[in-house]
């Protein structure tokens, strides 16, 4: 009898330690399961917190062009007027620096006249309608993003009936210059 109440006890044990075995397994699974629920979470902390400084830097940084491209101005209408070597260097060192951080000129001459990349600035006759004439202040622009649009002469066509009339400047065609 002793060797029956042994096997009864030991089966007894044997099915507590399965279900504790098996507790034990689903806790396992349970803790893995919210260890890669953090994980994957923080991972996802660190890529949002990586994209947030990357926004702040590009921010900082077209602020700073932003500051610089008056002097990058100013130095381009020296130029038109001082034929020094050294000017020109500068000028084009800096506008290469620029170039480098991703900032582009925005070309507009002889381009119809599109109201994102350009400010109109003054109506000039011309052969064609609606083009940029002349350039005043030049556009920029970094990852396809406007920073600063152009200021720009655009041309307006004027037509005229008799090529012996000159334009009637109170008629229906000159009224938007």
């Amino acid at each position: 009898m002793d060797d029956k109440k042994k096997k009864k006890e030991t089966k007894k044990t044997d099915d507590k330690s399965e279900l504790e075995l098996i507790q034990l397994k689903n806790q396992v699974e349970e803790f893995k399961s919210k260890y890669l629920r953090a994980l994957a979470d923080y991972q996802n902390l660190e890529k949002r917190i990586g994209q947030e400084r990357e926004g702040i830097i590009k921010s900082a940084n077209n602020t700073l062009i932003l500051k610089i491209l008056p002097f990058l101005d100013n130095l381009e209408k020296a130029e038109a007027f001082v034929s020094d070597p050294g000017l020109k260097l500068a000028k084009d060192n800096l506008f290469n620096i620029l170039k480098e951080v991703g900032l582009q000129e925005i070309e507009v001459i002889n381009k119809e006249y599109d109201p994102y990349t350009a400010e109109v600035i003054d109506m000039v006759v011309g052969d064609k309608d609606n083009t940029v004439a002349e350039v005043l202040r030049k556009g920029y622009r970094i990852s396809n993003k406007v920073i600063r649009v152009a200021q720009v002469k655009v041309s307006k066509k004027i037509e005229v009936k008799n090529p012996n009339d000159k334009p009637n400047p109170k008629s229906e065609t000159n009224k938007n210059l």
